[in-house]
């Protein structure tokens, strides 16, 4: 395998559910890094700040400053309103960040000459379907999050050059742990937490949907074996990132998730206003890279148990995107309502 040398890698997103976790990677790996996020869930990079080679930035993918480009090799852009029902709670913010905001930064990479710009889009894109999907199948999107992703994927490809290369991650759900910042509205970390909390774990819809899945580490790896291919092979494409063996229904992730937790039962209701299925093909991103995952879900199963039993996760509201982006509104509405003049007290 061709060796890395060190690069800077501008990660936007950088103290997210992955972002925390790929920061961490990176610095171990030797490289450069510049942390940008809102930390809207707080300074969760705070353990990492000694680190010599990384530099945090809060701030906003649509308001930084350039010069942070300079001298950078490779953008990450992972920031986003992140899941699809966060993404309802203010489309207009939606569309603002996950597209106008991508588009910014990608402009700006390619004027501070960046050479690689790599964009997270999302296997939800994908929607609803029947057959399976890949890279070439008509996307289908039943979210604002959705359809802010792909409008920013057609725009960021147009902005490809032999000078700027772009590429487009569309990534399976993930799953795992992320203890800087833990997410439990994801489908496997989700259902465990409700197994080990209530001993129960619920399906909607009656659990026939059909989700990708992959492991925050395999998905963050995914990213470094992309900085050493050949850039014509990778420049105006799109990825699918998982693995085939890791397409599940729904109820059958509820099934091995009762296996690590036999005592649990299984509540199935056959109502779900989330109606997206989609299974994926990502054949071309693991022929292209070699790419095999080397964990699993009963990996992360085990994992999320650990760390619950250990106290060193909790399921406190910021776990719950939706749910803390929709506490921080209200929050803000009422001190709104509060202030006299610009002024609380």
């Amino acid at each position: 395998m061709k060796k890395q040398t060190k690069k800077t890698i501008y990660i936007a997103g950088a103290g997210g559910y992955i972002g925390s976790m790929m920061v961490e990677f990176f610095l171990k790996k030797g490289h450069n890094v510049i942390a940008l996020d809102r930390f809207y869930f707080g300074n969760t990079l705070q353990d990492l700040e000694t680190n010599r080679n990384l530099k945090i930035i809060r701030d906003d993918i649509r308001s930084f400053n350039p010069k942070l480009l300079n001298g950078v090799d490779v953008v990450i852009n992972l920031a986003s309103i992140s899941n699809d029902p966060a993404s309802e709670l203010n489309p207009a913010a939606t569309m603002s960040i996950n597209y106008e905001g991508a588009v910014r930064l990608a402009k700006l990479a390619s004027r501070a000459k960046v050479k690689n710009y790599i964009f997270s889009s999302s296997c939800s894109v994908y929607g609803v379907g029947k057959d399976i999907v890949d890279e070439n199948s008509q996307t289908q999107p039943v979210s604002e999050y959705a359809r802010s992703k792909i409008a920013a994927e057609k725009a960021l490809l147009n902005l490809a050059s032999s000078r700027f290369c772009v590429t487009i991650f569309r990534i399976a759900t993930a799953y795992g742990l992320s203890p800087r910042r833990m997410r439990f509205d994801l489908i496997v970390n989700l259902m465990t937490l409700h197994a080990w909390k209530n001993k129960k774990i619920f399906i909607l819809g009656g659990g026939r949907q059909w989700r990708p899945l992959i492991h925050i580490k395999d998905a963050i790896s995914s990213f470094d074996l992309i900085m050493i291919k050949n850039k014509k092979l990778i420049n105006r494409q799109i990825f699918n990132v998982g693995s085939n063996d890791q397409n599940f229904q729904v109820y059958q992730v509820a099934n091995i998730i009762k296996k690590h937790f036999p005592e649990v039962t299984i509540d199935v209701t056959p109502d779900d206003p989330d109606n997206r299925s989609y299974r994926v093909n990502f054949n071309k991103f693991s022929n292209s890279f070699n790419f095999k995952p080397k964990k699993t879900i009963e990996d992360g199963i085990r994992e999320i148990n650990s760390a619950l039993e250990k106290g060193e996760i909790t399921d406190e509201i910021k776990t719950n995107t939706s749910w803390y982006y929709r506490y921080l509104i209200e929050a803000d509405n009422l001190l709104s309502s509060l202030k006299l003049k610009g002024k609380l007290f």
